[in-house]
């Protein structure tokens, strides 16, 4: 016995994995973005999803790989903060100073890790007896009480790899950024030139920023992880003998875990029972298809590949069932050694992408007006002292400082309106995406449909109502212990009705479900000890396996099969879902039957299964098709079936692809027929993710909804991963949202919100360089011709700061009805124009106002800063009123609190000059006149606005149709 993770092994383990990444690029790509994309959602248990199925992804070709392809939510060291406040959000400008280290020795020290766990060498060499016993477990599992224990004396089985910002540690992360510390800085070289009044404000003003920023980033960040908890991902194990479900950051080491077909392998362990275990593990190992597992001990030596009975934290289970007696949990795990050692960022979204070039436009426009006005106002022979907390303030007044938390607080709200709708937002920086979808991609059942499957009849191969048939099929469906879904249940709950007796029957052996079988069955047998195969499953796959029909057993020949398909046709078009049932006679034996012993059948009959469209589907498809997002159903069932849905929905001339043809198409070929098909039929997971990847490619943003197995790559794949509260965890893992009912009509909502949320990130982009880049430009420019500075250093701080708490209200703005009547995408060019045109016609405004302050009032250089200060700052909050809508100001009425801070705040401006603080911030009273025409100036600037506006959007708008019309009279 070895205590925690021995090198040698580790190396292997390792070694392993490194090989393989270099021998295989698209597993490297894989694993790279399994092991990064996605942030935190369950507070307890994070692991990433294998990818399913057959070829490896291409890499980077989903937008997801823009956000991600395989993997999902992983704690890992590039989170520099878990305060729910997304990544690129908070991604501050180049370089990090020493507070920023200094806050994060205030950050909670994560719970006790799982790396120094006793395990013993080679454990997958060992038998399950000898292991049992070196980990003093049982066979029945753990006790509760000493499951406590360890997970007292392990911590919890999470990759917990970041830390916990407390409230202390967020706010002096809030000092990272290299603009508030150059403040700080020039501030103590003023202190120490005996400029104490000027850098007294100037630190009370950085500090009121600060704290600005801390209080909503703090309660954004607490409300996320409030609704993150409410999506928790569940193991099954044995618990004083008992099965228990369990959060499966609970699973302790010993546990013994109950695994099934869509189960999330929760930690590593060896396998002491198994049942046609089929494990998809290519995330670790880039295996492309999911390989067998079985108990018995491997070779000591043998590679991660090569361990047959060994299960791994992170893959998932594609067929089969299991009894794993857990060896490792968190960061002890494999994959947990492995994501300890990666620290790579997380890939941004659109958005963030978009976000993150105008930060690098702005620096680059800051430098080079900080270093000329600095350097031209020295050698006017200016103040230095002055001139370089002028200089400093100009940058901080043109940089937008509030984005990040902007970005952040919008971010949060929206996500806290969604969760009111029913959708849980498992990744904040997928709500752009989701209001800039285009393509949803989604199955019928439960989104389209009612979701509430009835048997609506069993029949013989003759299509006569038999009980018979529904005799076997409620054996098959009560007996077998394999996923569980909802036609079961229809078929046992239409068994009970019938007052069927099925327990006289024992179950003997279980042949289970799996997607290329397409089939699922049980040996049985009676008191007498005669065993019986009973299969059900998809007609086609059942109908193949027969050779007779019939109680009589008939041969199945040429017209006896034509006249079962026939039946198949008919029901399948009047929208019924069929199933085959057949069985044989088997011999009793002790070796396990297999696959090869589903031959030779019978084909007993059919299952009618009735799922109808929901009465408000229709009106569902039409508005989201008002939203110009477009549907397309991906399922596995046959194409009657799927067809009819699409008709009765009204999908536009419901093109349909099945599932073979896809085969036959190349790349090319699927993407031009994909983008013109509105149903797809009877595909795989494969081919799901063909799909959608041929759409991203035709440059739509793609969302698909699923709650199976068999959807996760697709979730994955897609720009926008929806999954719904009662899904298989494997694909509720590997959703961004999690939709409290399967409603298309409460996704619609979301998309709406998705929208909302842009719209008003982007409100504040646009109110900021309107304003900002005008006024500091204009201020510059003054600089270099006055005898004086325009303003004082303070002054542009207590500008900045006081027009930034409206600012802090957009993110519950109201948002006209046309920002949500279409997606919407990042556009660089349109903000680049916008901020040319408007921030042009605000220095055209600045330099009329200096034109009256100096020759029409020959203000004196104090009286010329108070009215500029005013004037500046009126210019910033009612501008942010007027660019807020495309529509005539007055005829959109804003948020309440963004209204009422901007008029509370306006007050503020013209109290200042009268106020005892006058004095120290250098302002002086102004005269009536004066004041009058400054309040006049300013309302003339609204009316320029308001006209170059209209002009813009005609010009613009029409050019870029993405961006919202204004109504007719607006």
């Amino acid at each position: 016995m070895s205590t925690g993770f021995p090198e040698q092994q580790w190396k292997q383990d390792v070694g392993f994995f490194s090989h393989q990444r270099s021998e295989n690029p698209a597993l490297s790509a894989k694993f790279a973005q399994s092991a990064v994309q996605k942030p935190r959602s369950d507070p307890g248990f994070f692991v990433p999803v294998a990818p399913q199925g057959a070829a490896p992804l291409p890499a980077a070709t989903s937008r997801r790989a823009r956000p991600p392809a395989p993997g999902a939510s992983l704690s890992l060291p590039q989170r520099k903060k878990t305060s729910g406040i997304p990544q690129a959000a908070r991604r501050p400008f180049p370089g990090v100073g020493l507070l920023y280290r200094l806050a994060r020795l205030f950050q909670r020290a994560p719970a006790p890790g799982t790396g120094g766990q006793a395990v013993p060498e080679a454990y997958w060499s060992l038998s399950a007896e000898r292991l049992i016993a070196d980990l003093d477990s049982e066979p029945q599992g753990l006790a509760d009480a000493e499951a406590a224990r360890r997970l007292a004396r392990d911590g919890a089985n999470r990759l917990v790899t970041t830390r916990q910002a407390t409230a202390l540690g967020l706010f002096l992360s809030q000092f990272k950024s290299p603009l508030v510390l150059i403040l700080i800085a020039a501030s103590l070289i003023s202190l120490a030139a005996a400029e104490w009044i000027d850098a007294s404000v100037v630190l009370v003003i950085v500090l009121g920023s600060t704290l600005l920023g801390f209080t909503q980033e703090y309660v954004a960040g607490n409300m996320i992880d409030k609704l993150r908890s409410k999506v928790t991902i569940h193991s099954s194990v044995l618990r004083d003998g008992q099965p228990q479900t369990l959060p499966s950051s609970q699973v302790a080491q010993g546990d013994v875990l109950l695994l099934s077909a869509g189960s999330l392998i929760p930690a590593d362990g060896v396998v002491l029972a198994a049942k046609d275990l089929y494990v998809d593990q290519a995330v670790l190992t880039g295996e492309t298809f999911p390989v067998e597992k079985q108990p018995g001990p491997t070779l000591a030596q043998a590679g991660l590949a090569e361990r047959g009975n060994c299960v791994y934290m992170g893959t998932n289970v594609r067929s089969g069932t299991a009894r794993v007696l857990i060896v490792r949990t968190g960061k002890a795990t494999v994959f947990g050694q492995i994501a300890g050692k990666l620290a790579l960022r997380p890939p941004m979204t659109e958005f963030e992408r978009g976000i993150q070039r105008f930060g690098y436009l702005l620096t680059r426009i800051m430098l080079t007006m900080v270093v000329a006005v600095l350097a031209i106002n020295i050698f006017m022979d200016k103040p230095p002292i002055a001139s370089l907390l002028f200089a400093l303030a100009l940058a901080v007044g043109l940089t937008p400082e509030l984005l990040p938390a902007i970005v952040s607080i919008t971010l949060s709200h929206g996500a806290k309106r969604m969760a009111r709708l029913g959708v849980i937002v498992r990744r904040l920086n997928s709500i752009e995406n989701l209001g800039s979808m285009d393509v949803l991609c989604t199955d019928k059942t439960g989104t389209l449909t009612a979701g509430v499957v009835e048997l609506d009849g069993a029949y013989d191969e003759l299509g006569q109502a038999s009980r018979e048939v529904l005799r076997l099929a409620g054996v098959n469906a009560r007996l077998q212990s394999g996923l569980v879904n909802p036609l079961d249940a229809a078929v046992r709950a239409a068994a009970d009705q019938a007052g069927l007796a099925l327990d006289g029957l024992a179950r003997i052996d279980e042949i289970p479900y799996d997607f290329v079988r397409k089939c699922l069955s049980v040996v049985v047998a009676d008191a007498s000890g005669a065993r019986q195969l009973i299969a059900k499953g998809a007609l086609d796959r059942i109908l193949a396996l027969c050779t007779r029909e019939g109680a009589q057993g008939l041969p199945l020949d040429a017209g006896r099969r034509a006249r079962i398909e026939a039946s198949y046709e008919r029901w399948s078009a009047q929208g019924y879902r069929v199933l085959g049932v057949a069985w044989r006679a088997v011999d009793a034996r002790e070796a396990a039957y297999t696959r090869a012993d589903e031959c030779e059948l019978c084909f007993a009959g059919f299952l009618l299964f009735l799922d109808p469209p929901k009465p408000d589907a229709r009106q569902t498809v039409a508005d989201l098709a008002r939203r110009g997002v477009g549907l397309k159903i991906i399922t596995g069932d046959n194409r009657k079936v799927a067809r009819h849905v699409a008709e009765a929905v009204g999908l536009p001339e419901a093109s349909l692809l099945t599932g073979s043809e896809l085969d036959a198409m190349d790349n090319a070929a699927l993407l031009h027929a994909a983008e013109r098909t509105a149903v797809f039929a009877e595909v795989d997971p494969n081919q799901k993710e063909r799909i959608i990847l041929a759409l991203q490619k035709s440059g739509h943003v793609v969302g698909y909804m699923g709650d199976g197995i068999n959807d996760a790559l697709a979730l994955h794949t897609a720009d926008v991963g929806i999954s719904v509260d009662t899904a298989v965890d494997v694909a509720k893992e590997a959703a961004d949202f999690v939709l409290l009912s399967k409603d298309l009509g409460v996704l619609r909502q979301g998309i709406d919100e998705g929208r909302t949320t842009f719209a008003n990130t982007l409100k504040y982009i646009l109110a900021t360089v309107s304003a900002n880049f005008g006024n500091m430009f204009s201020m510059a420019l003054a600089s270099i011709f006055l005898p004086f500075l325009p303003l004082l250093a303070s002054q542009i701080l207590l500008n900045n700061f006081l027009s930034d708490i409206p600012a802090t209200t957009i993110a519950g703005d109201r948002v006209d009805a046309e920002w949500v009547a279409r997606p919407r995408r990042w556009d660089a060019l349109f903000i680049r124009d916008y901020m040319v045109l408007f921030g042009l016609l605000s220095s055209v405004f600045d330099l009329l106002t200096f034109g009256v302050l100096l020759w029409l009032f020959e203000a004196a250089p104090e009286e010329f800063r108070t009215g500029w200060f005013i004037e500046s700052l009126l210019t910033e909050l009612v501008i942010a009123l007027v660019v807020r809508t495309r529509r005539r100001f007055y005829r959109s009425r804003p948020g309440n609190w963004l209204l009422a801070s901007t008029l509370a705040v306006v007050a503020v401006a013209l109290w200042i000059p009268y106020s005892p603080l006058s004095p120290m911030l250098g302002f002086v009273p102004l005269p009536a006149t004066l004041l009058l025409a400054v309040i006049a100036l300013t309302l003339l600037y609204v009316l320029a606005v308001e006209l170059a506006k209209t002009l813009f959007y005609a010009r613009v708008g029409s050019a870029r149709r993405q961006w919202p019309a204004s109504p007719a009279g607006a």
